[in-house]
């Protein structure tokens, strides 16, 4: 009987874990594409609000410009150190408005990765440093800081050693407005808690902390350097032509306006729905799959009471036949008999739950194979978005509602499987059952 409770608890745990695999991973898929969604529509907007926006970073296939600092400072996301006396030529451009100059250096540990042969080096930040001129008329004049802030205020002009934090950046560096932080960790430099801004998830956004950009150069050895600078036109109808007059000036930079920004934004968003619908493909198709087999568990589960009982009113023949000739009726002896299959079936219930609840993510990876435990979309270029909680664990829980359902399922299949045996058991002639050994 040992074995028959736990063969029946198997099935009833595939019947629990199925059905909470497919809810999670549904849950998780919906919060990867709703995340997504929200960070390319707020980086839609802030690139919207700034078309008269030309970045300037030092393009890759140029060398002797720059150089990477020491320690476990390092440009991480394509960028190197530029000298910014070279570029004050660019303030002379007609229809420049403004030239930020920004220092962007980040903190992290370095990962090797082989991909298609090939084994590369790349620092996985744990925060990353801006360093913007906290210049009274920029700040006001031009977006180069964030606006969301939702505790302390902004930087000021004027400023110095105070940082503008992120929402990760407190929960990393366990701080709050008006707190001080050491960074980097374990050095001399400490810094002074003024704000908290809520990022876009979009780039570095999530992981990036604002400070004056001479504190920024003081504090990673990087005087009179920078990593990109921001050019402001006087409209949108500069933009063009002030781009070419810096690639011009400066060919060893690569310039970005807004508008191309936009443009590989909307080629990213039609990636990413290309994606969504081959997720819900994947889903849809799991779905079906999950049905088929939670079907044939069904099925097995009813079989197997069925054959148990069928056993067990043929081994009991001569009791059936002794409670007959003392008063039982049929209805008592059918209903004995379906109870002891309930009975069986609840047993087994929980022992499929006790199972299901410890060993669910195995059944469902045994079980479903191609389901996407991870919750990403698939989106081929996640570094758009680093810091944006795109991939997200699913975690696969058996609620109390399925814990409520699996045992009404177990006592129906129970009363299903033992049906039959009962209605036989109590046909049984009296007669014959005391002639049967």
């Amino acid at each position: 009987m040992l074995l028959v409770v736990i063969a029946l608890g198997f099935s009833v745990a595939i019947m629990t874990s199925i059905p909470s695999g497919i809810t999670a991973n549904q849950i998780s898929s919906q919060n990867v594409a709703q995340n997504l969604s929200n960070a390319i529509t707020q980086t839609e907007a802030t690139i919207n609000q700034t078309l008269t926006d030309i970045s300037c970073s030092l393009s890759s296939g140029f060398t002797g410009y720059g150089f990477r600092p020491g320690g476990n400072f390092g440009y991480s996301f394509g960028a190197s150190v530029m000298n910014e006396s070279i570029y004050s030529d660019i303030n002379s451009i007609s229809g420049v408005t403004a030239v930020v100059p920004i220092l962007q250096v980040s903190e992290g540990n370095n990962e090797t990765i082989t991909r298609f042969g090939r084994t590369f080096t790349r620092l996985v930040p744990k925060y990353a440093i801006e360093g913007i001129p906290l210049n009274s008329s920029l700040i006001s004049n031009y977006p180069i800081l964030p606006t969301s802030i939702i505790a302390g205020t902004n930087l000021q002009g004027g400023k110095s050693g105070v940082v503008l934090l992120s929402e990760n950046n407190t929960r990393y560096f366990n701080v709050e407005v008006n707190d001080t932080v050491t960074i980097p960790i374990g050095s001399q430099f400490t810094f002074k808690v003024v704000g908290v801004y809520e990022s876009s998830g979009v780039g570095t956004s999530a992981l990036t902390l604002y400070m004056n950009l001479s504190d920024a150069q003081t504090i990673t050895d990087n005087a009179g350097k920078i990593t990109s600078l921001e050019v402001f036109a006087n409209n949108s109808s500069y933009v063009t032509q002030i781009a070419n007059a810096i690639s011009s000036l400066h060919p060893e930079l690569t310039v970005t306006t807004a508008q191309e920004r936009l443009s590989r934004l909307q080629s990213m968003q039609t990636e990413y729905n290309t994606a969504l619908q081959n997720s819900e493909a994947v889903i849809s198709q799991t779905q079906t799959t999950a049905l088929e087999e939670i079907a044939v568990t069904v099925a097995a589960t009813s079989l197997i009471v069925l054959v148990v009982m069928l056993y067990t009113v043929r081994e009991r023949t001569k009791e059936i036949g002794i409670l007959k000739a003392i008063g039982f009726s049929n209805w008592n002896i059918m209903s004995q008999f379906m109870l002891e299959g309930v009975l069986m079936s609840l047993m087994a219930g929980v022992v499929g739950i006790v199972i299901g609840i410890v060993a669910a993510p195995f059944l469902i990876s045994l079980l479903l194979p191609h389901i996407n435990l991870s919750g990403a979309l698939g989106f081929s270029r996640p570094g758009a978005f680093a810091g944006t909680s795109l991939s997200q664990p699913v975690t696969i829980m058996v609620s109390p509602e399925m814990i409520l359902l699996t045992f009404g399922a177990a006592a129906l299949l129970g009363a299903v499987g033992s049906l039959y045996p009962a209605w036989r058991a109590s046909r049984t002639s009296p007669m014959e059952a005391l002639r049967y050994e």
